[in-house]
């Protein structure tokens, strides 16, 4: 099982040297937030909290995930970076798709694509997205992101998203892997149908185990094999038997806040959260 490190809420002057220390510890990749603001009201509730509130406020710092992939990839060599996950449908999938080979491109290769349908419909409609069949959006433009991304020239002509033939370059010289999130029915039939792999928000461990017997089933209904990604944020599970029982499930790849386990903060000093990230290499992930 690989370990990667969630760097959501930290001050933006960290994740550079954030980067350089997971690469050192061993980790195996960045998992990066997406924000698009913070409006004052939201006309819907926020899926993965109980009370459906948000828990960042306005003044919580997010920077654009390709822009910090660009960013902390210039100052490495090794680890990988992924959306965790980006918002399709407050995006137009053409422009999209320019950013995601960019970003692969200038990380070498290091850059996977975790998308979701966002849950906001301020964030969609205020950006001049549909907020309406969110669903069927998706996944035309999670075709479209595939489609240009294959290189060539192509076309595409769907229900919500046309265009005539168009070539981006340089594309990247190998597949970007898609991850699909979300905990719905839909959501997982989206990622066993298409994604290479599945990525959870914070879930419980029997949620996650039952989710993944899902997942191997749906994969086999839609006659997919071959590796697939499981990344999750279990919230119940942690030291060596926690993470042992994860990996024993499925789970391939576990997100972490190492530093949040020896009691330092999202705004504590970068040595702090540095000194959390290789202990728990040292603890957990150099005994598993």
């Amino acid at each position: 099982m690989r370990f990667t490190v969630g760097v959501a809420l930290s001050p933006l002057d960290q994740l550079g040297e954030l980067a350089r220390t997971a690469e050192e510890c061993g980790y195996s990749s960045i998992a990066l937030p997406d924000s698009l603001f913070y409006s004052e009201e939201v006309s819907a509730k926020y899926p993965y909290t109980q009370d459906g509130d948000r828990f960042w406020d306005e003044t919580t710092p997010w920077v654009d995930p390709f822009v910090a992939a660009a960013s902390m990839g210039a100052v490495t060599s090794r680890i990988r970076f992924y959306t965790q996950v980006l918002k399709l449908n407050p995006r137009n999938p053409v422009l999209l798709a320019r950013q995601v080979g960019s970003t692969a491109v200038l990380t070498g290769n290091r850059f996977g694509l975790g998308v979701g349908l966002g849950w906001s419909p301020e964030e969609t409609r205020w950006c001049g997205g549909e907020f309406d069949h969110r669903g069927a959006r998706a996944d035309e433009a999670i075709d479209i992101l595939k489609l240009i991304l294959g290189g060539g020239m192509v076309e595409y002509h769907g229900k919500y998203y046309d265009f005539d033939k168009l070539r981006m370059s340089p594309e990247p010289s190998e597949p970007v892997p898609f991850y699909v999130g979300g905990h719905t029915e839909a959501a997982l039939r989206r990622a066993a149908r298409v994604g290479d792999g599945w990525t959870s928000a914070m879930i419980k461990f029997d949620e996650l185990r039952d989710v993944i017997d899902q997942l191997r089933k749906l994969r086999a209904e839609y006659d997919r094999s071959g590796p697939f990604e499981i990344q999750a944020v279990c919230v119940d599970r942690f030291g060596l038997d926690g993470y042992r029982q994860q990996a024993e499930v499925g789970v391939t790849d576990a997100i972490v806040v190492p530093w949040m386990f020896y009691g330092v903060g999202f705004d504590a000093p970068v040595q702090a959260k540095k000194d959390g990230m290789k202990r728990f290499a040292d603890e957990i992930m150099g005994k598993l």
